[in-house]
């Protein structure tokens, strides 16, 4: 699709209606369904609009890489801070903003939705509607903006997309220390989290021998080692280590973070699925995963976000056991939701009526979507039911 015109003639005359773009979250993009449907690329429909770097805005075609848009912000010293991931496997903004996702630096300035400042879609009746607007206090219509963010198709086809950007930090640092256990990580956690130092970014992953804490600071060089060193003695103090202290700086610790923001670490066997949660959980769902297949995952924004890599059932033998459906059970058990983004699986088969029924490649696991609100609005954009209602 390279146009909206083409956009709203093809949701006119379909029946079914489903959105592809940059193909970065295969288990989104590119699942099959069981009727048939439109499926519309808008890998095409790309390139800015509109980029006013005074006034630290921009406007641009869903379809645009991150890595594209990124590019053009750092020749003005300019990021979108909420670390967007999956840049380097080809995420476009749109797919970015529909599927919700933010990356690490979510700790410091806040996600998707707090950047995402106006939007264009097309609806289920195939018009042209227009949320937001290109300034960063606008108060003018509904907060379509907000609810496009996490929305998985289900509202409507986003063709144009606003974001306000800041100014990139001249210099970033990053403090890692090992830890022999859960236990003690999650004390040097508080410890941080508590402390008064500005922080950027804190991520923490289970090791071969422990666990790995990582936080990541910005600002001026000529007082980011001061700060640096305050935040060693911070994390060294909150729990016992396991070894020194290692400080990351320049390219080092860019890599360290490209690593995390492209998901480097997963395996390629691995599916991805991302699980909000709360560093109170933490316990409970080590505890839940350790007698499972699920050895790889990444706890970032200080905990309240799960990255975990799961094993693909269409790379695993024997199907649903030990793969999809455990993982299913055991978010449901918690009571916790997760999105899986990479990989192919099925989802347990659906209840209805007593009877079992195929649900399908389903992308959502554990305890069911409810927002009766969300409901309302997409009835209202999509009367006819062409997007997905998950």
């Amino acid at each position: 699709m390279n146009s909206v015109d083409e956009i709203q003639e093809a949701v006119r005359g379909a029946e079914s209606v489903r959105v592809r773009g940059g193909g970065s979250k295969p288990s989104l993009s590119l699942r099959r369904c069981q009727k048939d449907v439109q499926w519309l690329d808008l890998s095409t429909l790309r390139g800015v609009i509109d980029y006013q770097p005074e006034e630290y805005t921009f406007t641009a075609r869903a379809g645009t890489p991150v890595a594209e848009m990124s590019a053009l912000l750092e020749e003005k010293g300019q990021y979108l801070p909420f670390d967007p991931p999956l840049a380097e496997r080809g995420a476009t903004l749109g797919g970015t903003v529909a599927s919700g996702l933010s990356g690490a630096g979510r700790y410091r300035y806040g996600g998707i939705r707090d950047f995402l400042i106006g939007v264009r879609f097309v609806d289920g009746k195939g018009q042209e509607v227009r949320g937001g607007g290109a300034v960063v206090k606008n108060a003018a219509g509904f907060d379509f903006p907000k609810l496009f963010v996490g929305s998985l198709g289900r509202l409507g086809v986003l063709t144009e997309l606003t974001f306000k950007v800041f100014p990139q930090p001249p210099a970033f640092a990053t403090v890692a220390a090992e830890f022999n256990g859960l236990s003690e990580l999650l004390s040097a956690l508080d410890a941080v989290t508590r402390s008064a130092i500005d922080l950027h970014a804190v991520d923490f992953a289970p090791t071969q021998k422990g666990w790995t804490l990582w936080v990541r600071i910005g600002g001026l060089l000529t007082v980011l080692q001061e700060r640096a060193q305050a935040l060693q003695a911070v994390v060294s103090a909150g729990a016992e280590l396991a070894g020194d202290l290692k400080l990351y700086q320049d390219q080092e610790d860019e890599d360290l973070w490209q690593t995390a923001r492209s998901m480097g670490w997963l395996e390629e066997a691995m599916g991805l699925v991302r699980v909000p949660l709360t560093p109170r959980r933490i316990p409970a769902v080590e505890n839940a995963l350790g007698g499972s297949r699920a050895t790889m995952r990444r706890y970032s924004v200080g905990g309240n976000l799960l990255w975990l890599g799961w094993p693909d059932a269409a790379a695993t033998a024997g199907g649903e056991q030990g793969s999809r459906g455990d993982l299913h059970r055991i978010l449901l058990e918690l009571g916790l939701q997760g999105v899986q983004l990479i990989g192919r699986a099925r989802r347990a088969p659906k209840q209805r009526d007593g009877d079992n029924i195929d649900g399908g490649e389903d992308p959502l696991l554990g305890r069911p979507l409810q927002n009766a609100f969300l409901r309302r609005i997409a009835l209202a954009l999509d009367p006819e039911g062409k997007f997905e209602q998950w």
